[in-house]
């Protein structure tokens, strides 16, 4: 596979409460391969250039596979298999769970494990106008400029996450994934099963679901050829080697190893990253 572009943009000031960044990506990949798109605790919406974005096997694997234009994903704690094609290009944004009701009018929970059209979601007139403003410019920072007001344009201010739910989130990210369930009950005053049962719907995964993606997220994006599994095992709050071993193939579908050795063109293109999800 050969990554031949990727360029990654902050949003706007306004849009940062509700999105971490924005990828664009210019690919050829020999026909056939497949890339995983791993668990994250990020949604993921992608806006394609050229070639639609096909998908040979969703998070839940009820969803039949399916080929997009656009596609907006929620959390989950399975691959999704896209299928790499001649060619390939587009904007991933990623999306933070809780400005899902501000940009999209409902909860990320109404998204877990799920692929859906964007324009199941917004509406066909609403998700062309957002794929016609990339496509109508001829540079990545004119790309980002044009969706960022696209964006922007969407936000409702009055779609608000309780700030408990909210305040649990942000915990979980900022720990990487080692605050407890019991710790964040504590501090918010509700019980585990209350908490967790919010956290789940506003979110789309419970409490230690979230936990354990955002460990395992921090984790892959260390891994590089020639580092140590048991190093990163010991910066990401894992027991040990072994632990993270085993998430890693619970989470991702294949080994540590495999995965960098399909995914290597990835992950050196985007070795600084921390604004891709799928």
């Amino acid at each position: 596979m050969s990554v031949n572009e990727h360029v990654q943009a902050k949003p706007s000031p306004a849009l940062r409460p509700y999105v971490a960044g924005y990828s664009g990506y210019r690919q050829k990949a020999a026909a056939g391969t497949v890339h995983r798109g791993l668990p994250s605790p990020y949604l993921t919406l992608i806006l394609t250039l050229d070639e639609p974005l096909v998908i040979l096997a969703h998070p839940d694997r009820r969803q039949a596979p399916g080929s997009y234009d656009t596609l907006l994903g929620g959390l989950h704690l399975r691959p999704a298999l896209i299928r790499n094609g001649a060619a390939q290009s587009g904007i991933q944004v990623t999306v933070l769970p809780l400005g899902c009701r501000a940009l999209f009018g409902m909860p990320a929970g109404e998204l877990g494990h799920l692929d859906v059209d964007c324009a199941q979601v917004l509406g066909d007139r609403v998700t062309q106008r957002l794929r016609a403003a990339i496509r109508a410019e001829s540079s990545w920072p004119r790309r980002f400029a044009a969706l960022d007001a696209a964006l922007a344009g969407l936000i409702d201010h009055d779609r608000r996450v309780h700030p408990d739910v909210g305040y649990a989130f942000d915990r979980v990210l900022d720990s990487g994934g080692t605050v407890t369930a019991r710790q964040l009950a504590a501090e918010v005053g509700w019980s585990d099963r209350h908490l967790t049962n919010r956290f789940r719907a506003e979110t789309g995964l419970g409490l230690k679901e979230a936990a354990r993606v955002t460990r395992f997220d921090r984790a892959r994006r260390r891994l590089r050829p020639g580092a140590r599994l048991a190093d990163i095992a010991a910066a990401t709050g894992y027991y040990d080697q072994a632990h993270l071993a085993r998430e890693f193939t619970a989470l991702a579908g294949v080994t540590a190893t495999r995965w960098l050795a399909d995914e290597f063109d990835f992950v050196q293109a985007r070795a600084a990253s921390a604004e891709d999800a799928y």
